[in-house]
C-alpha cells in the first residue's frame, strides 16, 4: 500500500507524539508498505535527521516530506502545514490511504469528497474536548480553552466519528467512550502503541540499594510528583526520574518537591535524554513506576509508550490501576496496581517488591514474556489489516 501519514508537528520530536509516528511509520514501511510521512520543518538548524534521532535504520520505504511552511508553532505555520496537507492529499491516485492523529487535519480532509482523496483512517488518543478542558490543571503551560473552541472540537469529533473511513483507538476504554457518544460504526480497531525491544534484560546494577524509576515527561498528569512523595516514605529506597526538558517548569518543580521533602539526595534526574537511551537507563532499576492520577486523559485514554518499555525491561512495575492500564496490566501477574494519586499504596508496594524477591521476579518474567504482544511491528501488522480492509472497500 502507499500510506500518506500527516503529521501537524516540528520533526523530529522529542515527545511520545514523535516517537509514537516515526515507530508506527517506519514500522509500516518494514512490512512493505510505502509510506510519506508528511511533517512541520524542524526548528532546529542544521535540521536533525529523523533516522538518526530516533536510531532507526534507514529504509527507502520511508520517505519523510518537510511541508512548505513556516518554521515553529502558532496560527501562520498551522495555514502554511494545511495548505501543503491539501495539496499533497488531492486525487485518488496519489496514496492509497491517509492516516492520521490529528483531529483537525482530519475533519479537513474529510470535507474533500472521496471520488477527490484517498480514504482517511483516523487514530484517535483521547475525546479531545474533555482533555482541552482539563488540560490547564494538568500541564504547566495550557492555556484554558474557551466555550467556543470547545464546541468547535467536540463537532470535529462527530464529523470525523462519523465520516471518516476507518478509525483508531488506542485503548479499548476510549472506544467504548467514544461509541457512548455518537454510537457504534464500522471499521474500527483497537490498536494499543507499542515499543522497541531492547535487548535480553539483565539483572540490575549490582549496588544493593532498591532503585525506584520512572521514565517520561513530568507533567502534574504524569503523577511523578506523587512518586516523589512514595519515595520520602520509603527509606533506602533511591529514585532514578529519567526526563524532563530543561526549557518547562516541571522539571524545576519535581527537584524542589524532592528536595522539600528532604530526599533530593536520593533521588536522581537525568533531564531529557534520546529515545535510544532510554531502557539503559531502566535497566539500572530494581522496580518500575506508573503513578498516573485519575484523570481526563489517565483514566480511559492513555497508552503510555513507557508502560511497555518497562514490560520489556524485565523489572517489576507498579502500576495506577486505571481502566486504560487494566487493559494490559493485571495485578498480581504482571504489575502491581495500585489506588490512582496515592503515594502511601506506591510506598506499600515497594515494600512488597524488595521484601518479596520472587513476587518481584515473577511479575517481571510475565511482563517481559507478554511485551512481544506489543512491539512496534505488531503495531503494523494490527493497522495493517484495518488499512486494507478501508483500501478494499474503497477500491
Amino acid at each position: 500500500m502507499r500510506i500518506l501519514y500527516f503529521a501537524d508537528i516540528r520533526f523530529p520530536l522529542e515527545r511520545a507524539n514523535g516517537i509514537q509516528t516515526m515507530e508506527t511509520c517506519h514500522a509500516l514501511a518494514e512490512r512493505g508498505h510505502r509510506v510519506a510521512l508528511v511533517v512541520k520543518p524542524d526548528t532546529h538548524t542544521p535540521a536533525r535527521d529523523p533516522f538518526d534521532f530516533y536510531g532507526l535504520p534507514r529504509t527507502t520505504f520511508l520517505v519523510i516530506e518537510r511541508a512548505n511552511a513556516p518554521k515553529g508553532a502558532g496560527v501562520i505555520a498551522r495555514i502554511g502545514y494545511m495548505s501543503f496537507v491539501f495539496g499533497r492529499a488531492f486525487g485518488r491516485a496519489r496514496a492509497d490511504v491517509i492516516l492520521t492523529r490529528d483531529l483537525g487535519v482530519a475533519a479537513a480532509l474529510l470535507k474533500i469528497p472521496i471520488r477527490m482523496r484517498p480514504p482517511l483512517v483516523y487514530e484517535s488518543h483521547g475525546y479531545t474536548p474533555d482533555v482541552a478542558a482539563a488540560l490547564p490543571e494538568l500541564v504547566a503551560t495550557a492555556r484554558p480553552a474557551s466555550a467556543a473552541k470547545l464546541e468547535r472540537l467536540a463537532a470535529r469529533e462527530a464529523a470525523v466519528w462519523r465520516d471518516a473511513e476507518g478509525y483508531v483507538t488506542i485503548t479499548r476504554a476510549l472506544a467504548e467512550e467514544l461509541e457512548r457518544r455518537f454510537g457504534t460504526r464500522a471499521k474500527l480497531a483497537v490498536v494499543p502503541d507499542g515499543m522497541r525491544p531492547a535487548a535480553r534484560p539483565g539483572a540490575p546494577t549490582p549496588s544493593g540499594i532498591p532503585v525506584a524509576a520512572y521514565a517520561g515527561h513530568l507533567y502534574a498528569w504524569k503523577g511523578v510528583d506523587i512518586l516523589i512523595h512514595a519515595l520520602a516514605k520509603t527509606p533506602g529506597v533511591h529514585g532514578l526520574i529519567v526526563g524532563g526538558h530543561t526549557a518547562e517548569p516541571d522539571l524545576g518543580r519535581v527537584r524542589q518537591l524532592a528536595n522539600e521533602l528532604r530526599i533530593g539526595n536520593r533521588v536522581t534526574f537525568t533531564g531529557l535524554v534520546a529515545p535510544s537511551e532510554v531502557p539503559a537507563h531502566l535497566a539500572k532499576a530494581t522496580m518500575l513506576v506508573l503513578p498516573n492520577p485519575a484523570s481526563a486523559i489517565s483514566t480511559h485514554f492513555t497508552s503510555p509508550l513507557k508502560l511497555f518499555e518497562y514490560m520489556a525491561a524485565g523489572r517489576a512495575i507498579i502500576a495506577s490501576d486505571l481502566p486504560a492500564i487494566r487493559e494490559i496490566l493485571r495485578d498480581g501477574e504482571n504489575a502491581l496496581l495500585v489506588e490512582p494519586g496515592n503515594a502511601a499504596a506506591i510506598a506499600a508496594a515497594m515494600r512488597r517488591l524488595i521484601d518479596g524477591p520472587a513476587l518481584a521476579a515473577n511479575l517481571a518474567k510475565t511482563a517481559a514474556a507478554e511485551a512481544a504482544r506489543y512491539t512496534w511491528p505488531r503495531r503494523a501488522e494490527r493497522l495493517e489489516t484495518l488499512l486494507k480492509d478501508v483500501v478494499g472497500t474503497a477500491a
